[in-house]
């Protein structure tokens, strides 16, 4: 996959930009891949994105971090979806 490396790199400065982050980053070696084991996240298309993707909600007091994730089950139509540590207001 041609221009690989390239995007995962310009993908990590997007992400340190975004951060306030300033670093460099060094490719050691470049080599071919194949798909099948993954890929830059801003080629994936919408099913991946929907398949292998995270949400980051910040939840509103009220509901429950389990009816959260019926709701975004139900809007994204997914069969699959959880959440991870607490997604209590502060």
């Amino acid at each position: 996959m041609p221009g690989v490396v390239d995007e995962g790199v310009k993908f990590l400065q997007e992400l340190d930009s975004f951060s306030g982050l300033r670093r460099r980053w060094l490719i050691k070696r470049e080599s071919e891949t194949s798909e099948r084991y993954g890929k830059v996240p801003r080629l994936r298309n919408i099913d991946e994105l929907l398949s292998f993707g995270i949400i980051n909600l910040d939840k509103p007091p009220g509901p429950t971090s389990h009816e959260v994730v019926a709701w975004v089950k139900g809007l994204l139509g997914l069969r699959r979806a959880g959440h991870g540590g607490t997604l209590e207001p502060a």
